[in-house]
């Protein structure tokens, strides 16, 4: 195993002349609920300023006009719901017809948690194909699963933050940067062959072979939606084409870095997650400078 703080920095392929919007891919971000909105949008809207062709956010049928008055860039799909406006399962089906046409997706922004939810997300998580970045309540759906025999057909990435991760392992007790938290990571990376990105302090990123830790971002990214930016980071990344364990690397680092140049201007308490969607293209414009 290879554990560094100091592994190369992935980096996305050129961008041709000639190249357009599908050649960028399809990301898909599912979530939303009555009350947390904004968590989807925000991932959407980060996927965007992060490069992908097209997004496409999938939202609760009572979520989908205040979704879409975020940014009038991403595409919106409204989905069977509860009465609290939370998905139901009767969209897996509509879920399933739009990731076969997603390069990536993104699920878990603001989903919420309910019964329908703890048999959807599973469920999604075994039977989508293609590339699926997991956060929020969705983990939080995964972890109420009774075992972590998350049979899979593609590739998958987790980005719990401690509580989450927690929840997904099933164990009690606080879960912090220590080295059995880090070993905990990385054994679910490697029995389940997925990528597992430990958010906190020094974010740590793992599938299971390959370790590595953060070192950009700061404490005034610790606010609400700071996550949903990163999901849809990740999500976009996968679409140019980045393996899910370069994405999450490079994603987690554009992340902070879009946090750290964000404190620089407005300090860190007044920081909020839309500051990040504002500071990311001048993360990207870094790293191409560097």
């Amino acid at each position: 195993m290879t554990c560094d703080s100091r592994l190369p920095l992935p980096e996305l392929p050129a961008r041709r002349p000639e190249s357009h919007k599908g050649d960028f891919g399809r990301a898909v971000l599912v979530g939303g609920s009555r009350g947390m909105s904004g968590a989807v949008a925000l991932a959407g809207m980060s996927a965007l300023r992060a490069g992908a062709g097209l997004v496409t956010v999938a939202v609760s049928d009572k979520c989908q006009d205040v979704v879409a008055g975020f940014d009038p860039c991403y595409m919106t799909v409204s989905l069977a719901d509860d009465d609290a406006g939370r998905l139901s399962w009767g969209c897996h089906d509509a879920l399933m017809e739009l990731s076969q046409k997603a390069t990536c997706m993104g699920l878990g922004p603001g989903l919420g948690r309910s019964a329908d939810l703890d048999r959807l997300v599973p469920w999604l998580y075994r039977h989508v194909s293609v590339p699926m970045v997991v956060d929020a309540d969705g983990l939080n759906a995964l972890g109420s699963m009774k075992d972590l025999a998350f049979d899979c057909v593609g590739p998958r990435v987790l980005t719990p933050h401690p509580g989450e991760f927690r929840r997904l392992m099933g164990v009690a007790g606080s879960v912090d940067g220590s080295d059995a938290a880090t070993d905990q990571a990385v054994n679910l990376a490697q029995r389940q062959g997925i990528v597992v990105v430990l958010k906190g302090h020094r974010t740590m990123i793992t599938d299971g072979q390959r370790v590595a830790f953060n070192t950009t971002g700061n404490p005034g990214m610790g606010t609400g939606g700071s996550g949903d930016v990163l999901t849809g980071i990740i999500t976009a990344l996968i679409c140019q084409g980045l393996k899910p364990f370069e994405a999450a690397h490079l994603g987690v680092h554009v992340h902070g870095l879009a946090g750290d140049l964000a404190a620089r201007q407005l300090g860190q308490v007044a920081m909020t997650a839309a500051d990040l969607l504002r500071f990311l293209p001048a993360a990207f414009q870094d790293l191409h400078s560097g």
